[in-house]
């Protein structure tokens, strides 16, 4: 009987060997396991009616084509719609702050696309560009990746103007070394068939165009 008790305990010591080594390997394989996936990317279209997709249907306007886009060529992004009809620099930079909370996460690109309608009143220039700067700054400070798309002035405001306006967004562009899409509507401008009846805003087809040219910038700003 002694020696069936000693072999009993022989028993329950290889037991628990073999049960700790197991977990250990266990644990090792766990460690090995690779990280989960990162979140779907999340891009935020921040600007004016151009962004918001004014006076089409949800599923045509800027951020669904765009969105739908880049899933096609592989990129599972979701792309948040941050326009507001009737805009201005001002008004983006009055709530760039409880737009970004209004994201619950933080987005990894940020497509600002303003000043189009500061353009349209004749409002000058130096203010345009100081609210862009402080939009621009903002993101920085939170780290955050931005694509500036800029916009042209209307021939009817004067050359001086226009030259004022066009050179505003590359000198944002490279105070805030960020990369720059130069015309937004560029591609569509001047094209009545691609614009609504307003003749301001494209039409579908014609935010198909503005997605086509601007997608290879949004994928490099991305990477």
């Amino acid at each position: 009987m002694a020696w069936l008790s000693r072999q009993g305990r022989y028993e329950r010591r290889r037991v628990l060997v073999h049960l700790a080594l197991g977990l250990a390997g266990f644990a090792s394989a766990s460690a090995a396991a690779p990280a989960a996936a990162p979140a779907q990317p999340l891009i935020w279209a921040f600007g004016d009616s151009l962004a918001a997709g004014y006076g089409l249907p949800p599923a045509q306007g800027f951020t669904a084509q765009l969105q739908t886009a880049l899933r096609r060529q592989g990129i599972a992004a979701t792309v948040a719609n941050g326009g507001v009809a009737g805009d201005t620099a001002a008004q983006g930079r009055a709530r760039l702050r409880w737009g970004l909370r209004g994201l619950k996460r933080t987005p990894d690109l940020v497509i600002v696309e303003l000043g189009a309608n500061d353009m349209l009143r004749g409002l000058p220039v130096a203010q345009a560009r100081a609210n862009l700067d402080q939009i621009l700054t903002e993101l920085q400070r939170r780290r955050i990746p931005v694509l500036l798309a800029g916009m042209r002035s209307a021939p009817n405001l004067g050359p001086d103007y226009a030259r004022a306006f066009d050179g505003m967004y590359p000198t944002l562009a490279r105070t805030h070394r960020v990369p720059l899409y130069p015309f937004f509507l560029d591609g569509v401008a001047g094209q009545r068939s691609l614009i609504q009846r307003d003749g301001l805003h494209p039409n579908a087809q014609g935010v198909s165009i503005v997605v086509g040219r601007i997608l290879p910038s949004v994928r490099q700003a991305l990477s």
